[in-house]
């Protein structure tokens, strides 16, 4: 049986007397998708930073590919972190760089492809997004929401990454370009086998997207597996979410 993508034990986290996690585990498997809902304030993106590295625990470990995400050697971290790719909530493109160069951005970083290949691999992943060649031109300032979107997922999977890392994909979003980026999601996904971790707290995104779900709330984790058995289970919290009256699904609206 091959090591989890994520593995995660005794996490804790306090920003000064507020504990955030009390000694929480959660294991990712390869190929799955998993969302990680939750109230505010329950710690979902906290958690996303710690497993991007943004943000170091106060206790416990996580490793990602089976290495300790915060070992302290530099050049480990760094091959680390490129298997994987993010995609921050508002995009986080550079506002002074054009679609072309917020995409080579990562590629640039590698030091050692020639201006040929970053041209073809940039181009290469606006098509992955459904963007046309004419659109690396554009600032970001000239974009629509959604193409923000595009443009920063491209980024992402600018280095081939086989950890996908997501926090609140679709918020901004109208309701057909929020289906529309989830799709695009879905299809790279099974393209690619990429291993997926959202936050978010849209159920039309879970649906479709989420294999399994991570709930957050009082400092732990209150229910983690697939949908349907999360969604019986008996919490005041997890019971009020999915009740909102948004959730409808279908036979195949979750990915398997």
């Amino acid at each position: 049986m091959s090591a989890p993508v994520i593995d995660i034990r005794g996490l804790v986290t306090r920003f000064g007397t507020n504990v955030v996690h009390q000694d929480i585990d959660l294991s990712v498997a390869a190929g799955e998708v998993v969302a990680l809902v939750g109230g505010s304030g329950s710690g979902k993106t906290t958690l996303l930073r710690q497993v991007i590295g943004l943000l170091q625990p106060d206790a416990g470990q996580i490793r990602v590919f089976g290495q300790p995400l915060f070992s302290g050697d530099a050049l480990a971290e760094r091959r680390l972190r490129q298997r994987f790719g993010v995609l921050f909530q508002q995009g986080a493109l550079f506002s002074a760089l054009n679609v072309f160069e917020n995409i080579a951005f990562p590629l640039r970083e590698l030091r050692w492809l020639d201006r040929a290949t970053i041209r073809d691999l940039v181009m290469m992943k606006l098509a992955m997004v459904e963007l046309e060649p004419r659109h690396a031109w554009l600032m970001p300032s000239e974009l629509s929401g959604g193409m923000i979107k595009r443009v920063a997922l491209a980024r992402a999977l600018s280095l081939e990454p086989e950890l996908l890392l997501l926090d609140e994909p679709t918020a901004g979003l109208d309701p057909d370009r929020s289906a529309a980026f989830v799709s695009l999601i879905r299809t790279l996904r099974g393209q690619l086998g990429l291993t997926v971790v959202l936050v978010t707290h849209d159920i039309d995104t879970l649906t479709a997207l989420a294999t399994q779900v991570a709930v957050l709330g009082e400092r732990r984790i209150l229910a983690y597996g697939p949908l349907d058995h999360v969604m019986n289970v008996d919490h005041p919290f997890i019971q009020n979410f999915f009740a909102s009256g948004r959730l409808q699904r279908t036979p195949d609206a979750t990915v398997r």
